[in-house]
């Protein structure tokens, strides 16, 4: 029995510290009627000490006898098991009980008619039919008076009168508790619903997580974010991969500066300012920084992009940056740049022994129906040289120039009229807007292949006809030209590769027009080595406009 009590005394001391609605429904009902059934004791202790000829009247017998009981009704009935708002009996039988005790103990303790203030709190604080319950806060209190005057047949209009203040004052404190408690109910289910909305924005925010960290990992791509300070927020598995390639062995925890980080050729270590996590914490955005990872046989190739975070003012809060593996694709391009290196290597030794014998021949001093062919034999073989030459030179990365004072007004000229048959053929106007004579110090074979090409590809992609313009100028220093036509065109796509070896649009492909994709990568080698630059700008279907810059 001793074991049992001590759990329930524990109890029920927990259920005095917990939030009133955090209780059971019995627990509730207990600690509601307590007020009342402690007074009514600390009433028996007073009265037994002071009056104790009062226990000879049965009424205020029934008064404490009722008490008892009507708090062994508040443990003992299984309240949870009956219609909910079956326990507002309890103060109602209250009021009874208070009744039976002011009469019983009237002479001694005239104060016991305010005891009527603990039902009426609790019906009122209930929240349970507030307007009943602020009609028995008066009724109640006055039947426990007015009920024995009726009974004793006093009921003139001055006893009746001198009795109504107190039940005034519990309808005074009934409205306000009833005021007080609807207030409060009013605020707790905006709480709740609050607190749903809340739940449902959390567990709609947990979903979104989960599905962003599954997307993540998902992807074969390193995916990494960083806080303004540096600090990482997130990393999903390639990037956990990747940084782990990038450990080093002696290393458990490396710092940004210990990762293995390599440039373009896989040995000389990445500058810590220059490494994709550093200048992306200090707001950098960029695209396609190429960068190896780790060491040995592991190493990877890794392009990376990063984009700056904003806060809500517009501050710089972080970067996402983007881990994208492309060792197959880098090693792809090296093997295809050393095919080319080897064919090209192949076809210089047949082509020179052409060419020699060619020159034998013409050396000869052959007959005139001989002499045109072994010349034609000779310039094509010679171009096809320069060709291979170029190729070679373009796979190392560098052509080789010459400059010296040329006039550059003279080889847009001569390239116009090498041009003119073709485009008279193709039915395409060709104008030129150059000064009479424009010298600078370049390579002039060079730039007239630039020129060549430029003006051959212009009338070659206006297969209908139109009008291709030649524009030379000297402007801050440098040599400006411009081959404009009014052809097809190039997508906006197109024309970010427009400059890559054997690169074709996808318009030309579907024209069948012929062509290898050699000639603009080849213009732009000989353009930067003269240390120029050169642009396009086109419109699908309105032409395009090609234009060098090289010093003077």
């Amino acid at each position: 029995m001793r074991d049992s009590a001590v759990p329930r005394a524990v109890g029920w001391l927990k259920a005095f510290r917990r939030p009133f609605h955090e209780n059971t429904l019995t627990s509730r009902v207990v600690l509601s009627q307590a007020p009342l059934s402690v007074t009514a004791l600390f009433t028996a202790f007073l009265v037994l000490a002071f009056f104790p000829g009062v226990f000879e009247n049965p009424l205020f017998v029934a008064f404490l006898v009722s008490q008892l009981v009507i708090t062994a009704l508040c443990f003992l009935v299984p309240w949870d098991r009956l219609p909910f708002t079956s326990f507002l009996v309890l103060p109602l039988l209250d009021f009874v009980s208070i009744g039976l005790g002011r009469e019983g103990g009237q002479d001694s303790l005239t104060g016991i008619s305010l005891l009527a203030a603990f039902p009426v709190i609790w019906l009122c604080a209930s929240g349970y039919y507030p307007r009943t319950a602020r009609l028995l806060s008066f009724v109640g209190p006055l039947a426990i008076i007015w009920v024995p005057l009726f009974a004793r047949g006093d009921v003139s209009g001055p006893s009746l009168a001198k009795a109504l203040l107190i039940p005034l004052m519990m309808l005074g404190i009934g409205v306000s508790v009833s005021v007080l408690t609807q207030s409060m109910m009013r605020q707790q289910r905006t709480l709740e619903e609050k607190d749903q909305q809340l739940q449902a924005g959390l567990e709609k925010s947990m979903r979104q997580e989960a599905l962003l960290n599954t997307i993540l990992d998902t992807v074969h791509t390193g995916v990494l974010a960083v806080d303004a300070g540096g600090n990482d927020i997130l990393m999903n598995r390639k990037q956990r991969a990747n940084h782990i390639l990038a450990t080093p062995q002696d290393i458990p925890d490396p710092n940004e500066s210990q990762l293995l980080v390599f440039a373009a050729d896989r040995t000389t270590p990445v500058p810590v300012g220059d490494r994709p996590v550093r200048r992306a914490v200090l707001g950098e955005t960029f695209t396609d920084y190429l960068v190896w990872l780790g060491a040995g046989p592991q190493q990877r190739a890794i392009s990376t992009s990063a984009r700056a975070m904003k806060d809500a003012d517009g501050k710089f809060a972080g970067s996402v940056i983007v881990f994208s593996d492309v060792t197959d694709l880098v090693d792809a391009l090296a093997a295809k740049d050393d095919f080319v290196s080897s064919v090209s290597h192949e076809f210089r030794t047949p082509l020179t022994s052409i060419l020699g014998y060619v020159e034998l021949l013409l050396a000869d001093g052959p007959d005139e129906e001989r002499q045109q062919p072994l010349e034609i034999i000779k310039r094509n073989s010679e171009r096809l040289l320069t060709l291979v030459s170029d190729l070679l030179a373009s796979r190392n990365g560098q052509l080789l120039v010459k400059p010296y004072a040329v006039d550059v007004a003279d080889l847009v000229r001569a390239s116009v009229s090498a041009a003119q048959p073709r485009a008279d053929s193709s039915g395409v106007v060709l104008e030129t807007d150059i000064p009479a004579q424009l010298e600078a110090h370049v390579d002039g074979p060079r730039i007239s292949q630039v020129l060549d090409n430029l003006v051959s590809n212009a009338i070659k992609y206006s297969p209908d006809g139109g009008n291709v313009v030649i524009a030379l100028v000297q402007e801050d220093g440098h040599l400006k030209c411009q081959v404009r036509d009014t052809g097809m065109g190039m997508a906006p796509a197109d024309q970010a590769e427009v400059f890559t070896k054997f690169f074709r649009t996808s318009n030309v492909r579907r024209t069948a027009i012929p062509g290898v994709g050699l000639g603009l990568p080849i213009s732009k080698a000989i353009v930067e080595a003269h240390g120029g630059t050169i642009e396009v700008e086109s419109k699908l279907g309105q032409g395009t406009t090609f234009t060098f810059r090289v010093p003077v």
